[in-house]
């Protein structure tokens, strides 16, 4: 991992709306775009457009921090630990 990916990470983190959306899928992973899109109004939360919430889902997944597998045409969208903690424990040694 090299500082390019510490950046990448760090910024997907950056934004509230990401944090959510790495929330819901920590709770329930294989989400649907549409299933992430309803969940976020139905929690009470702003509603973000389609378009805005793949941007969100593009930007975490170029992190790591969403992995992305098919079922049919349906893209379906899990968070993934991995790269946050080897982020971390990287950025700890750096710093420590």
């Amino acid at each position: 991992m090299n500082d390019d990916d510490l950046d990448r990470i760090f910024k997907a983190l950056g934004d509230p709306t990401r944090r959510n959306i790495i929330d819901r899928l920590k709770t329930r992973p294989k989400q649907s775009l549409f299933e992430i899109c309803a969940l976020s109004v139905a929690e009470g939360g702003t509603a973000l457009s389609r378009q805005a919430i793949t941007q969100h889902l593009d930007l975490l997944e170029k992190a790591g921090l969403v992995r992305v597998e098919w079922s049919g045409r349906t893209k379906l969208h899990s968070f993934d630990p991995g790269p946050l903690r080897k982020a971390v424990s990287l950025w700890l040694r750096k710093h420590l």
